[in-house]
């Protein structure tokens, strides 16, 4: 088992998982796409190419010759969402973004205080500001406020 073919199966579970899910929504038409056209969409995009992959791949690494030294920062991001999955209700999306970036940025990248301030409040704003007020994608707004 290669690398590429193991990445190319889970694409494919993954796509014909969302089009399984997405099986109760109305798909719509072209003209008036319902909510499930876009994730259908997508997934069939992503299910084509992960087939393209399977097929078509090379001379990727085996599976078993790869050594996984970057665990930590896997479970450190990890963590980091399973954090914004409980926190963004309770502290808004601008204030669980920021915390959750300055954790990022600061301990697990080992960047400077300012410069992960700096970083995670214009990402946290600027991505606040493009969907709530741009975009107008509903966000939520903790108890402070935001």
């Amino acid at each position: 088992m290669t690398t590429d073919r193991l990445s190319a199966g889970v694409l494919a579970l993954f796509a014909l998982f969302v089009m399984w899910e997405s099986r109760h929504l109305p798909l719509g038409t072209f003209r008036h796409p319902g909510p499930a056209y876009v994730p259908v969409l997508l997934a069939s995009l992503l299910l084509l190419f992960a087939l393209l992959i399977l097929f078509t791949t090379g001379g990727s690494p085996k599976l078993s010759s790869l050594h996984w030294s970057e665990w930590r920062h896997a479970l450190a991001i990890f963590a980091s969402c399973v954090f914004c999955v409980f926190a963004i209700e309770r502290l808004g999306y601008r204030l669980t973004m920021v915390l959750m970036l300055a954790f990022l940025v600061k301990l697990i990248e080992k960047r400077s205080w300012i410069l992960s301030l700096i970083f995670s409040f214009s990402l946290s704003w600027g991505s606040y500001f493009l969907f709530y007020t741009l975009l107008r994608v509903p966000l939520p707004q903790g108890p402070l406020g935001f």
